[in-house]
This record gives C-alpha cells, sequence and structure tokens, in this order.
C-alpha cells in the first residue's frame, strides 16, 4: 500500500457512515483527505428531497450567487446582436453572436457553460432547443438567462452564479468549491446554498421536504450533514 493509499484510508476511517455532521467539521474532514492528492477537487453537496419533480407544483429550480463563487472557470456564450453583444463582450463573455453563433451550435459546436440571451434573439435561440435543452443550457427568463441586462447576467455566471434543478429521484447536485478554499469560505458556501433550498420550497410538498444532505469532493468521502442545523430542530451531530 503506498502513503498516499494508506493517507486516503485513514481520513474514510474518520467518517462514520451512520453519523450526522456539522458544517465545519464534514468541511474540515473533505480539507484534511485533500491533503493526498495533488490537484484542486469539487467539493459538491447533494440535497436529497421529497419532491415529485414530475408535477409542477413540487419542481425545485433556480440560480444562486455563492458567497465565495465556485471557483471554476465558466465559459459564458451570449445570443445579443449591436449595442447589447458589444455589452456582453464588454462584460467578459467568451462567445457573443447571433445568427453564426446558432450556426456554429447546430454543428455540434457548444463550447460553453451558460447560455445568456436578449429577449429578441429568443425566435432564433428556440430553434436550438433540441441541442441546448438535453445540456442544460437553454436560456430561461425564470432563471435570469433570457435578459436585457446581458452584463449583468455574464457578470454573475463568471461571479459564481450556480444553476440547480432537482433530478428525477429529487436529488440536487452542487458545486459549492474547490478543496482550496479556506474552511470559512466552504462552510459559508454550503449553509448558504441549503439556506436556499429550504427558502424555494414548493408549495406542493407534501411531508418531510429536506430528507439528507450529503457532502463530498471528487474523491473523497461523502459525509452526512446534521439536518437540524439548517431546520431548527434536535441535532444529531457529534
Amino acid at each position: 500500500m503506498t502513503k498516499t493509499t494508506k493517507k486516503m484510508k485513514a481520513v474514510y476511517e474518520k467518517v462514520n457512515r451512520d453519523q450526522f455532521y456539522t458544517v465545519d467539521a464534514a468541511v474540515k474532514i473533505l480539507k484534511d483527505a485533500t491533503t493526498a492528492r495533488k490537484f484542486d477537487e469539487t467539493v459538491e453537496l447533494a440535497v436529497n428531497l421529497g419532491i415529485d419533480p414530475r408535477h409542477a407544483d413540487q419542481a425545485v429550480r433556480g440560480m444562486f450567487q455563492l458567497p465565495h463563487g465556485t471557483g471554476a472557470s465558466v465559459r459564458v456564450a451570449v445570443f445579443a446582436k449591436d449595442d447589447k453583444a458589444k455589452e456582453a463582450k464588454a462584460a467578459g463573455a467568451d462567445i457573443v453572436g447571433a445568427e453564426d453563433l446558432a450556426e456554429s451550435i447546430k454543428k455540434g459546436e457548444v463550447d460553453f457553460d451558460r447560455c445568456i440571451a436578449t429577449p429578441d434573439m429568443m425566435p432564433l435561440v428556440g430553434q436550438l432547443g433540441k441541442i441546448l435543452g438535453p445540456k442544460g443550457l437553454m436560456p430561461n427568463p425564470k432563471l435570469g438567462t433570457v435578459t436585457p441586462d446581458v452584463a449583468k447576467a455574464v457578470e454573475a455566471a463568471k461571479g459564481g452564479s450556480i444553476e440547480y434543478r432537482a433530478e428525477k429521484a429529487g436529488i440536487v447536485h452542487v458545486g459549492v468549491g474547490k478543496s482550496s478554499f479556506a474552511e470559512k469560505a466552504l462552510t459559508e458556501n454550503v449553509t448558504a446554498f441549503v439556506k436556499e433550498i429550504l427558502r424555494v420550497k414548493p408549495s406542493g410538498v407534501k411531508g418531510t421536504y429536506m430528507q439528507k444532505v450529503t457532502l463530498t469532493s471528487t474523491m473523497g468521502p461523502g459525509i452526512k450533514l446534521d439536518l437540524a442545523l439548517f431546520t431548527g430542530g434536535e441535532s444529531k451531530a457529534a
């Protein structure tokens, strides 16, 4: 067994799968785990919700600005013309275009992580639904990605805003930072996002809404967080 493997094994042994942890404790364990590896891991949060996303009144989806960003580099494409195109470029958009951008996408050139459009561009963008939709890249006014204020949208995307959406099983997966972040920054990102999910609780939910929250990293252990810390119930953390 190599030295690195021994370190990783020691970290995994610190995690009790049946125990609930405070955010501070979970972040510390994950950061300790990354010392055994030589790359900047993504810290991820999985929130299991008691919802059925197939019902419109139980959908959980939105955009949220993490207090300390994600640490990830985000490539942004913007559908805009004339002055709005200039505003998008000035704000830091990686790709700006209209018909030319649409043609590139139709050819399979989808080299971006977020797609923004001005309202007048939506008839054009709508033709790309079968390509952008399955990739989760279709601009949406409810998420602020269809907007006349393209500069603000680009800056938000570059600054660490994240799009979240409950999957079919009712689980929300998001990246909440990098292992190189300070413990305080990661803790604040995690806490802020869980509070956001509580804030957007759908009206149609019956029974327990938030069922489990797990924090992990690219190669780290999954650590269950104490829900009472967010909901005000009786804490189960050790």
